[in-house]
Order: C-alpha cells, then structure tokens, then sequence
C-alpha cells in the first residue's frame, strides 16, 4: 500500500504533468492571440466582437500548427524548432509595426522586390525602430518569456504519433468551423466572405482575420488569384435599375430620327455625343471562349459612357505638362507662402472638392491611378505590373499617337517602382536619377532643379507633352532628415506650427519654386498660353501625424474621408475667366477628364473614373469601399450611409453604388491581369 504523503505526491506529480501538457498546448495559441492584439490596438485601431473571435480562432489554428511543428524531434532539437517558429513570428510583427508607423500601409510580400532601393530610407527605418521600440517590446513579451522560463513549464519531448494526428484533428475541426463561419457572414462592403475568399484587402483583412491569416491569405491570392463574382449577377442587378444598355443609346452618327403620323421621316433632336470608340462587343461576345474575357466583354458593353459636353476640347491643340506631386495637398496652397500654387488654382479650373484616395499597397499606385484611370490591383504593384501592357488611354501614348514626342521624368532612382519598365510602356522618353537627369543626389532631391534640367528636351518644339513625378515633397519631415526642408526653411521660420509641419510646407515650397520658373520658361518661349499644366498629389502627406494634419487644417480631421481632401490644379495661362467644380472628384477622374478636355479620342466606358464635366452623376472611391456621390457619402467601416441634406435616395440605393463599386474593383483588376485593353484594340 501507498502512503499518504506518497500518493499525494503522485497527484501533485499528476497535476503538474497535466499543466505543463496544456501549457505546451496552449502557450503558442496564447502568443499569437496576444501578439495579433497588441499589434492591431497599435495599428488599425479598436478589435470589434466578429473580428476579435476571427481572429481568436485563426490564432489558435495557427499556435496548433506551430506547436505541433515542434514535436516531430528530440527534446533539445523540439525546444529550438519552437524558439526559432516564435523569433520568426516576432520578427513579422516587428517589422510590418515599423513599416506602418513609417507608410501607413501593411507591407505585402511583393514589396521585396524593392531591393537594395529600400537602403536609401535607411535613415527613417532606423528613427521608426527607436520611435516604435516600446511597441517591439510589448511583442516580443512572448519570446521573452519562452526564452527565459520556457524550460520550467513548457514540454519538448516527442510526441506519438497518435497524439500527433490528433492535434493536427483539433485544428483541422477549428480552422473549418471558422471558415465556415467567414463564409457564412456576408454582411457588409467588405464581408468577411468577400476578404476570404474574393478580394485581398490587406488592411481589412488585418483588421478581421488578423496579421498571419493576413499573410496565409495574400499567399494564396498570388499563387492562386481571387475566387470572383458572378458577372450574370452584376447584370441582373445592376443594368436592370438602369432600366438600358449603353449600346441602345448611343450611334456611331449621334443623330437619331422617328417616323411621323403618317409613315415619312421626321426630324428629332440629334442624338448625344458620348466619349467612345468604334469596339464591336456584340461580336467579341460572341466569338468569346473565356469565360474571364466574356465577363468583361458583357461588362463594359453595359456601361453608359460619358457625353461629349461644352468643355470637349477646350484644350484641343494645346501642349501638357501633367505632375503628379509627391506628398502634395492643399494646405501647401497659400496667397503669401506659395503664390505660383495659388495663382494657378485660383486662375485655372479650381476643383473645391477632390479627394486623393490612398490605395493599400505602396505609394506608387496613387500615381498608377493618376496616370492610368485605373483603380490598382491589392497584393501588387500595379505599376509595374502594367509595364507589360497596352495602355492606350495614358496621356504618353494618346500624344504619342497624335505623333508628338513625349517626355517623362523623376528625380529620384530611375528604377525605383520599376518606372524605368511602366514609364515608357505610357508612351514617354523616360528619364530620372542615375539615367539622364543628373539632378545633385541629396534626400529629397530638387523638383526645381529637375525643372532646370528637363525643358530644354521638349520647350521649343511645335507641340510637346511632358510628364512629371516630383519628389521633394516627401518624407521625413524633418529640417535634419529633409534636404529641400532645410534648404527652404528661413522661409517657413514665422509661421504658427510645430517644426514637422513648418518643415512639410518648406520641402513643398520646391514644387512652388519649381512651378515659378517653369511658368517664367513657358512664357519666355511665347508657349504659356499654349501650355496647360495639370498636378495632383500622388497621395495625402502620411509622412504627418493626424494631429500634424489637424495643425493645417484647423480642425480634427476626419480619417475615414476629409483624410484623403487632395487638390487638382488645371491651369492654362490667358483662360478667358477661372472655372469653380464644386462636385466631388478624385484621381481617378484625371485622364478622362483630360481626355475630354483636350478632345482625345478615348472610350469612357474603360476607365474606372468618369469626365468630371460629364453628366455622369459623380462617384468618389476609396480603398475600404467607402464612397462619396451627389447624394451623400458611404463610410463602409461603419457601414452608414449619410445622406446630403435635402436629399431623398432611391430605395436600395446604397447596395446599389456598392455593387458598382465592387465590379469597378473587379473589373479593373481583370483589365490589368488580362491585358485587356490589347485584347479589344488591338486584336
């Protein structure tokens, strides 16, 4: 017979043995729970119920997994496989904290091509690392504490095999009942269906299914693409409230007539105008054998294009130069700061309500829209991605096929995004830092020098078209780590802000130097009035904190949309009176709208943005599907719709502007995958 004390040993030993088993079960489950928490409260912001058991349930698949990893060996090779599997883990956390303290972006796996390029923000890496280190710490807690205690309470022996299978089980059951979930929630702009399984949105993906489903998931849209839509559904739900095709309304002629009471022909009004081309869709519908390409053949014969209107062609015959504007926004524009910028918007065509959405990926798809009329592809550089098709509607190539010699540039590393592949597939001479334009190499560098630099490749010929992507204006903000800062800051000395914002507006009083003496060229030359000169921001300066922008504006700014208030500029020196556009716009209206200004020939029903002086009810949208029209605004976090006052909607009206926002997503992805525009123009 046992004794007291030895059986209460036993137990003691029993109790133990089972404590250290569950804690070895659920010590990575924990981890990952508490590390996705931490990260998203520093990030993307509050957990909401749904989001929070998403991602409770995918973390505790996810630790499953890994703690299962470290059971395969002995016991010292299993404790360093799940030292290795948690530091892994860490470090993924850690760096996207960094990156998204720096771009306000989640960093996605294509951005590694970046390359050794990423080394010239060495400087500002280094300074969000020490301004984020707090943040590093709390993550790494659970490393930490492996580390030092883990041996005390944690088991690494082998498992069996049976036990083995049996975990695997566990997860299996846990991850499909969880997905099965997701699936079934189809709720809201952005469904937890919609994330999983159609579209990658890094940042509401983040903020439903956490960081490493995340990346599970942006994994498996690279290797496997997106799960779409039913076009037949888009048809049935969309062009019936339209109440007609685009195809039953427009001829070839633009003219129309009908027979009288008698049987003759009687004269009617002419027919509208619209901004199309000559595309045979009910031909391409019908040859069509992919499905893919069927899709988007019945979706843009559907659209109704924009008209042809009173200010088609008010630029025809004139020379452009189009800049996109890097970190640029309206409150660079001032009387007495900035006269040039503000000379040219209150001179020109003022846009009092545009808006400069950001698009989740990287920088460079602000300018993709810009240039492109497209909305870009998540998970990837859409620019780059672009180098390798037909892209007939950006301002290089319809100047091009005017026969006009066109010219692009960027004072900073010619390479960088891969502009030395997409700029030139637009249509230009294609020129930047380190390949012939040998601007002094200093961070930021000079917008004006590259302006000194540049025009004597095209100023001085019969017509020109020359584009610009500027780079004074970016980050840091800072007179140490800000060159153009530093150089223009006597001039910003005596204004009533803090030094990061006095130095955003002294690095932007570049692009105002750079616009004077490009203006003093053009007017030299005799070429001013024959010269329209269009710049827009690449995206709102995100180098500044909320508040910093709150300084600016006033006021607390709103994030969902005043955030992304952008500024577009259209001046032509001698226009005969200045021309106010109160309707909301963004970037994505650009090229169509100067398309139609300067009387292009361009297909309105290709673009995912619309002629801003078109009859076309305005449409503004965001990365998150929220969106803006002539009726009110749609915030899709909060899934509220406010409508303008005085104003009565349609009944459905709000899912129906999402279901055409959902498509123009779509469809602006498949135009990039498939090449589509060389599918139907050039076939």
């Amino acid at each position: 017979m046992f004794s007291k004390e030895t059986l209460t040993e036993c137990r003691q030993k029993n109790i133990k043995k089972t404590a250290f088993g569950i804690l070895t079960l659920v010590y990575f489950p924990l981890s990952i729970i508490y590390m996705e928490i931490v990260f998203r409260a520093l990030t993307i912001g509050a957990l909401k119920s749904f989001s929070l058991l998403y991602i409770f349930l995918f973390s505790i698949v996810i630790g499953l997994l890994f703690t299962l990893l470290s059971t395969f060996f002995s016991e010292r090779a299993n404790k360093w496989v799940s030292r290795a599997v948690l530091l892994l883990v860490f470090i993924i956390f850690a760096v996207q904290i960094v990156y998204y303290h720096v771009f306000k972006e989640l960093l996605i796996f294509y951005s590694f091509n970046v390359g050794t390029e990423i080394l010239q923000f060495k400087g500002t890496i280094l300074r969000a690392i020490w301004e984020k280190t707090p943040a590093i710490l709390l993550l790494s807690l659970p490393l930490v504490i492996h580390l030092a205690f883990g041996r005390k309470f944690i088991k690494f022996s082998r498992f069996s095999a049976v036990k083995r299978v049996s975990l695997a089980a566990i997860a299996a059951v846990i991850h499909i009942i969880t997905v099965l979930f997701v699936l079934w929630n189809n709720s809201g702009t952005l469904s937890p269906r919609v994330l999983y399984r159609e579209s990658f949105v890094p940042k509401a993906s983040v903020e439903k299914f956490g960081l490493l489903t995340t990346s599970r998931l942006e994994v498996k849209f690279l290797l496997f693409g997106h799960h779409d839509g039913n076009i037949d559904d888009y048809w049935d739900n969309i062009k019936d409230k339209e109440g007609q095709s685009s195809s039953e309304e427009s001829s070839d002629d633009g003219s129309a007539s009908s027979e009288s009471e008698d049987g003759g022909p009687q004269e009617t009004e002419p027919k509208k105008k619209y901004n199309i081309m000559d595309i045979d869709f009910s031909s391409l519908i019908s040859k069509e054998t992919d499905n893919e390409l069927l899709s988007m053949h019945k979706y843009f014969s559907s659209q109704t294009p924009s008209e042809v209107n009173e200010y088609t062609g008010l630029f025809e015959g004139k020379n452009l130069i189009f800049i996109t504007a890097e970190g640029f926004s309206p409150y660079v524009i001032d009387k007495e700061l900035t006269p040039t910028l503000y000379k040219m918007q209150e001179e020109g065509i003022k846009f009092t309500n545009f808006y400069t959405p950001s698009w989740g990926v990287s920088t460079s798809d602000g300018e993709y829209v810009a240039c492109t009329g497209l909305i870009p592809k998540s998970g990837v550089w859409s620019f780059s991605k672009s180098s390798k098709n037909y892209l007939p509607f950006c301002m290089g190539n319809q100047f091009k096929n005017l026969g006009i010699e066109s010219f692009a540039y960027h004072n900073n590393t010619y390479t960088y995004y891969n502009r030395h592949l997409s700029h030139p597939n637009m249509g230009y001479i294609y020129k930047g830092l380190g390949k012939g334009l040998e601007v002094a190499r200093t961070w930021p560098e000079s917008d004006l020098e590259m302006i000194d630099l540049s025009v004597k490749d095209f100023v001085g010929k019969e017509r020109f078209h020359a584009y610009y992507m500027t780079v004074s204006g970016h980050m840091l903000y800072t007179f140490k780590d800000n060159y153009m800062a530093y150089k223009n800051r006597n001039l910003v000395a005596h204004l009533p802000y803090s030094d990061n914002v006095k130095a955003y507006l002294a690095c932007n009083i570049e692009l105002e130097l750079a616009m004077k003496r490009l203006l003093e060229i053009l007017k030299e030359a005799g070429v001013a009035d024959d010269t329209v000169i269009v710049i827009s921001p690449d995206h709102y300066p995100y180098g500044l904190t909320n508040e910093e922008i709150a300084e600016l504006a006033g006021h607390e700014v709103e994030t969902n949309f005043e955030l992304y208030k952008g500024v577009l500029l259209v001046y032509c020196q001698g226009m005969d009176e200045p021309i106010v556009v109160d309707e909301p716009a963004s970037s994505l209206d650009i090229i169509p709208t100067i398309s139609n200004l300067f009387g292009l020939e361009f297909d309105s029903r290709l673009l995912m943005g619309q002629d801003i002086f078109s009859s076309s009810p305005p449409l503004v949208i965001f990365y998150n599907r929220s969106w803006i029209s002539d009726k009110g605004r749609f915030n899709a976090a909060k899934g509220r719709f406010e409508p303008n006052e005085g104003v009565t909607v349609p009944e459905n009206y709000v899912k129906y502007i999402n279901d055409i926002i959902n498509y123009k997503f779509k469809m602006s992805q498949k135009i990039l995958e498939k090449d589509y525009y060389r599918v139907i123009l050039q076939n």
